[in-house]
């Protein structure tokens, strides 16, 4: 009988967002990440040290994704914003994770990179940092928002997803900017 392969941290760490992604945090345990790659909770303590590192491996695997998914938009607000929107409704637990403190600074500011670089275009390179972080803020709140519910009024939830981004694409437009659709 041959032997079982090689548990990887790759295999560790896609183990364990699976199990973010169908029952949520408190669903990824040692036990839980051993059993689905296949070995013995002991034997996960030799890839990573405890379930708090585990968090973090994860989290920065979100993270890259999340880049990624920037790194592919076209570098207009519009599409960085439909692209974080449309990541946070498809990895909610992730995006959840990734709003904790556990994700790498590093990590962080390559996810980051795209937006600031869309928002310097903007405002300039000294006010791109705080252009950036208005700009992630109401994001950020509009779907906390629009997960939890709170959009009870009625109205197109789409229609002012759109409507803020204008405005705070307007907003952040300095006079001598051309428009970029």
């Amino acid at each position: 009988m041959p032997a079982p392969a090689r548990t990887t941290r790759a295999d560790i760490v896609d183990a364990a967002r699976t199990l973010l992604a169908t029952g949520g945090v408190d669903a990824v345990t040692m036990a839980a990440v051993a059993s689905r790659v296949g070995i013995r909770a002991p034997s996960l303590y030799k890839h990573v040290r405890d379930r708090e590192e585990m968090l973090v491996l994860v989290t920065d695997s979100a993270v890259e994704d999340l880049a990624e998914r920037l790194r592919g938009a076209e570098g207009t607000l519009p599409a960085l914003a439909h692209a974080y929107r449309t990541f946070a409704a498809e990895n909610p637990e992730a995006f959840a994770l990734i709003l904790g403190s556990r994700a790498s600074v590093d990590r962080l500011a390559d996810a980051a990179a795209p937006v600031l670089a869309a928002v310097s275009a903007l405002v300039g390179d000294r006010d791109a940092l705080a252009g950036a972080r208005l700009l992630t803020a109401w994001m950020t709140g509009f779907i906390a928002m629009e997960r939890a519910g709170a959009f009870r009024l009625g109205g197109d939830v789409e229609a002012a997803f759109s409507w803020g981004l204008d405005r705070l694409q307007s907003a952040l437009r300095t006079p001598d900017q051309p428009v970029r659709a």
